[in-house]
């Protein structure tokens, strides 16, 4: 592809990774919210990440197919075409306050992004070269993360102004308080469905990969280095999802005020993790390397959140007085410093994993699509426990284990070849 070429692809698909960032990072402020209005648990509002999540499982490898029949650009209008109708579902489930509609519409909008993702990402790795794939998808990572920070904000700002404490709200106050939903779904809809029209007629480049021939091999399965780089983001999402989608409970659990914004802290964290890999990979540090570091660092930060006091402060409310949430105990802003961790995990597993794959990169692109199942289930472990025990504090713990799978792939597993070398 030429340059300006290049520019446009990427200039497209930037715009697509804003909205998966504004629409998956929602999930931080609609699971206090959500857990308020139909009056859950921490159990029963972690669903919110599971019925999300669990549609790139169930739907990865039939939109990968749907990819080969109609092509990358095609696939991802359809994908927009489905959030849109997901969105919709919003407007009787919040008319409604009922949960389960709720979870009927967080499917179809992960199901949408399960397509788009399967797509798009091997466009951004493979629109220059890979040595550079995980720069590119840094730059990604920051217009994603960017929408994180801003979603949150405006959630707060528009549903919850005026409201005060979600928790001592009357039953009418609380079906009130949902129907405010309406309108920024309706509006998401219209947004989707233009941008859709946009993909379709855009003159975004079509891959083909029909044309690399692998002999050998009759399955994605006999590539130890993608079903492992699979099993690597299971984790990776997984803690991710628990570093910003419970850290608004958490917040809520200590006895917060604005607890719903608390999200915006973890991705601001990630945005600056993504602008260390664009401007150091892979002029400073390998892909493998910020790979290495990304799970010690993570797993350092692990350690603060369960070690640290609920009463002593780091993060002041002169550098986060913006938010208006005030200072913020060590213990929560070691959860946002997450953030930064896993800001390059994503970046450097994909290419790692989709080398050398040929044609059999949608159906590998598809395997780690599915992978993301992880922010399903790891989450709603992490609320079972949590409820369980009655302390939160202590079951982040559960995250050592996403960082040490992480950190075998990286230092070898990802090199394998041949299953018999596995060990």
């Amino acid at each position: 592809m030429s340059s300006k070429s290049n520019l446009a692809a990427m200039s497209i698909i930037g715009v697509l990774f804003f909205i998966f960032g504004f629409v998956t990072w929602l999930n931080g402020s609609l699971i206090p919210f959500l857990k308020a209005i139909c009056e859950l648990n921490e159990f029963e509002a972690l669903f919110v990440t599971f019925a999300f999540y669990i549609a790139y499982t169930v739907m990865a490898l039939p939109m990968s197919f749907i990819l080969q029949r109609v092509g990358y650009k095609n696939g991802m209008a359809v994908g927009l075409t489905i959030m849109a109708v997901g969105s919709l579902i919003f407007i009787p489930a919040a008319i409604s306050a009922n949960f389960i509609v709720f979870l009927i519409a967080l499917f179809l909008l992960g199901t949408g992004l399960t397509i788009l993702q399967t797509a798009s990402n091997p466009f951004v790795i493979y629109i220059g070269p890979t040595e550079s794939a995980a720069m590119r998808i840094s730059i990604m990572g920051v217009i994603n993360k960017s929408a994180g920070v801003l979603a949150p904000l405006l959630f707060t700002a528009y549903v919850l102004s005026g409201v005060g404490s979600l928790d001592s709200l009357s039953s009418i106050d609380k079906g009130a308080v949902a129907s405010k939903l309406i309108i920024p779904y309706i509006i998401m809809a219209l947004a989707l469905s233009g941008l859709a029209i946009l993909v379709k007629f855009s003159s975004l480049p079509e891959l083909d990969f029909e044309k690399d021939k692998l002999l050998g091999e009759e399955s994605i399965f006999e590539f130890p280095r993608a079903v492992l780089g699979a099993l690597a983001l299971f984790f990776y999402v997984g803690i991710e999802v628990v570093a910003g989608d419970t850290i608004g409970l958490y917040g809520q659990y200590l006895g917060m005020d604005n607890y719903t914004v608390l999200t915006s802290y973890t991705m601001s964290f990630m945005v600056l993790g993504y602008l260390v890999g664009i401007f150091c990979i892979p002029k400073f540090i390998s892909q493998e390397k910020a790979l290495i570091s990304s799970a010690v660092l993570g797993s350092l930060f692990l350690v603060g959140v369960v070690t640290s006091s609920a009463d002593s402060y780091i993060i002041s409310k002169t550098l986060w007085g913006w938010s208006g949430i005030g200072a913020i105990p060590n213990t929560v802003a070691f959860v946002a410093f997450l953030g930064f961790a896993n800001a390059l995990i994503w970046p450097t597993i994909w290419p790692l994993a989709l080398e050398g794959l040929g044609k059999y990169t949608a159906q590998g692109s598809a395997l780690l699509i599915m992978a993301i199942a992880g922010g399903a289930i790891i989450p709603l472990l992490v609320g079972k426990i949590a409820s369980a025990s009655g302390d939160m504090q202590s079951t982040y713990l559960v995250g050592l284990v996403c960082y040490a799978f992480i950190f075998f792939y990286a230092t070898k597993w990802h090199k394998i070849t041949k299953w018999k070398s596995l060990w």
